[in-house]
């Protein structure tokens, strides 16, 4: 069992997408039952919000599935109960590096470095384009699959 949880901001926008995006393509790959996916925020802004109306839309557009939430903070322990915590951009990583005490399993990583990239998840937030944030997300999940159903 793989146990992955992904992590932005506020948890309202980008790591519940790669949430949902990620539990499809597990589903479809037909290796749901190998995998524990979740998201929270790195910052406590949005606790409690449910998923941006902007990701609610890209996803129903792409057909994929996704539920009423609500947006949750990240904890210490959290980082012992998962296997990866994978970050949307470098501000993200900083506050799980402070959080883990330097993430000294090795645990903690970008999601476009799955692909290659070293760069940050677009982010709607500022940008409104959700677009390209589902491209920035479609391509580190598809990324991260092929490699965790690899080993």
């Amino acid at each position: 069992m793989t146990k992955i949880l992904f992590v932005c901001h506020g948890n309202i926008c980008r790591s519940p997408m790669c949430e949902f995006v990620m539990k499809e393509l597990v589903r479809r790959a037909g290796c749901g039952n190998e995998f524990v996916i979740d998201s929270k925020a790195c910052r406590t802004d949005e606790i409690g919000s449910d998923t941006h109306p902007g990701t609610r839309r890209k996803l129903r557009e792409m057909g994929i599935p996704f539920t009423r939430r609500a947006a949750r903070l990240i904890r210490r322990e959290d980082y012992d109960a998962y296997d990866l915590i994978v970050a949307m951009d470098d501000e993200n990583m900083r506050d799980l590096s402070r959080l883990t005490k330097g993430d000294p399993k090795g645990k903690c990583r970008l999601l476009l470095s799955f692909a290659g990239e070293d760069r940050d998840v677009a982010d709607p937030w500022y940008t409104g384009n959700f677009d390209a944030t589902y491209r920035d997300v479609l391509k580190g999940c598809k990324a991260l699959l092929d490699i965790c159903t690899k080993r």
